[in-house]
């Protein structure tokens, strides 16, 4: 009879995005982040059978974490454009220092190099811009950005403007990711803002 699993893929799934920030996914080892979900190695392999699949299940998770992330923002603000501020915010909240980055950039290379990553975080970008549409899209339709406005296209300088603080704070410094986050997509919002 099979043990119960004590510890869901979820949780595994957070450990090795932790391990990944710090580490990168070219030095992540498979002992590196059981040690940080608190599980043997073995575990690992067992449920995931190699460090590249477990790497998989992260970026085919990216994903679903970016509409949960985007849901409670939806939930927890009352307008579009502070939804669309509080889940960027969010989403960048995993990276506090630029070795963090470095961690998500070494990411960013599996992404265009491997197929089948490349599709998982094309998917995730998707996502995060159809997102995006939608919270804009209620922003119109509240009167927070005026009445025409290409949604669409905004949607798309928002997920340019937020990678490219990203990639700004982690070159500069300076304050957090997220308040240049916020100060970079309050400047791409201003003109259009009703």
């Amino acid at each position: 009879m099979a043990r119960p699993r004590t510890t869901s893929d979820e949780a595994i799934l957070a450990a090795t995005a932790r391990a990944v920030s710090r580490r990168g996914p070219a030095r992540l080892t498979l002992a590196a982040v059981a040690e940080e979900a608190g599980l043997a190695p073995a575990t690992l392999v067992q449920r995931f059978g190699s460090k590249r699949n477990l790497l998989l299940a992260l970026a085919r998770q990216a994903e679903q974490h970016t509409g949960a992330v985007f849901d409670r923002a939806r939930r927890e603000h009352g307008s579009g454009l502070a939804a669309v501020h509080a889940a960027t915010a969010a989403m960048a909240a995993g990276v506090q220092t630029p070795e963090e980055m470095a961690g998500s950039l070494g990411f960013l290379q599996l992404d265009l190099t491997d197929p089948e990553f490349r599709a998982h975080a094309a998917a995730q970008a998707h996502r995060m811009r159809a997102e995006v549409t939608a919270l804009l899209t209620d922003a119109v339709a509240a009167g927070e950005l005026a009445d025409g406005t290409d949604v669409v296209g905004l949607a798309r300088g928002v997920q340019v403007s937020y990678n490219g603080a990203l990639l700004l704070w982690a070159v500069e410094g300076g304050g957090s990711p997220a308040e240049l986050i916020r100060a970079e997509l309050d400047r791409l919002l201003r003109p259009h803002q009703a």
